[in-house]
């Protein structure tokens, strides 16, 4: 069953889709302000998330700058295209003028969903500019120069280059790599980070992956 995160002070508004996502079969989240949404998206993790923008204490523009891989669709009264542009081009993956049509914003909830699903498909080959990854025998190389990694090396690459221009945090990487490496925790995570960039960087001397101060780790840019 999906998940859907409301994240909406507005109690009614909140109520209503909450009744309208339960209705289609979805798992439904609640949060009134900000910071209660960064405390639920910490401990918890939704396909997709209905944000609005006034919120109390951390705005919902701030909410969506600390959200990553997950597919947000602003839900706002504020109509201004160049309000809707802004925040297409800061992350969001959908906007939706209040008062909106439910049939419609279904639609939209459903055209997101497929769209993630259609992206975290399994891929064998993923690529990042001279950077290689074959999921099937398992290989890594550089410049065609073969890599030699750990299991857990290996499964902390494939995530990032599955999310290329995302900012993994240390939880949803310890989350999602679990199932490959059991002994990875939150204190080996760094190290196995550091082998990890060190062996890459001892083949052609550039870095591939930056750290995001706290906040974890994402491919660095060239």
């Amino acid at each position: 069953m999906k998940t859907i995160a409301v994240i909406d002070d507005d109690v009614y508004i909140g109520n209503m889709l909450e009744e309208l996502l339960s209705q289609e079969g979805f798992g439904v989240l609640r949060a009134y302000s900000g910071t209660e949404a960064l405390l639920l998206l910490d401990s918890q993790r939704p396909d997709l998330i209905l944000l609005d923008l006034m919120l109390p204490g951390l705005s919902g523009e701030e909410v969506l700058k600390r959200v990553s891989g997950i597919p947000v669709i602003v839900l706002s009264a504020k109509g201004d295209t160049t309000d809707k542009v802004s925040l297409l081009l800061s992350g969001a993956a959908d906007y939706v003028t209040k008062p909106f049509d439910t049939k419609e914003l279904l639609a939209r909830i459903t055209v997101q969903l497929r769209n993630e699903e259609s992206r975290r498909a399994p891929s064998s080959l993923l690529s990042y500019g001279s950077l290689s990854l074959n999921a099937d025998p398992h290989t890594v190389s550089l410049d065609g120069t073969p890599v030699h990694l750990t299991k857990t090396e290996y499964a902390i690459l494939k995530l990032l280059m599955q999310n290329p221009r995302q900012v993994l945090t240390k939880s949803q990487l310890l989350e999602r790599i679990s199932a490959d490496t059991p002994d990875c925790t939150e204190s080996s995570l760094k190290i196995h980070v550091s082998n990890l960039r060190k062996k890459l960087r001892e083949v052609d001397g550039r870095d591939y992956i930056e750290a995001v101060w706290g906040i974890g780790f994402k491919l660095r840019e060239f």
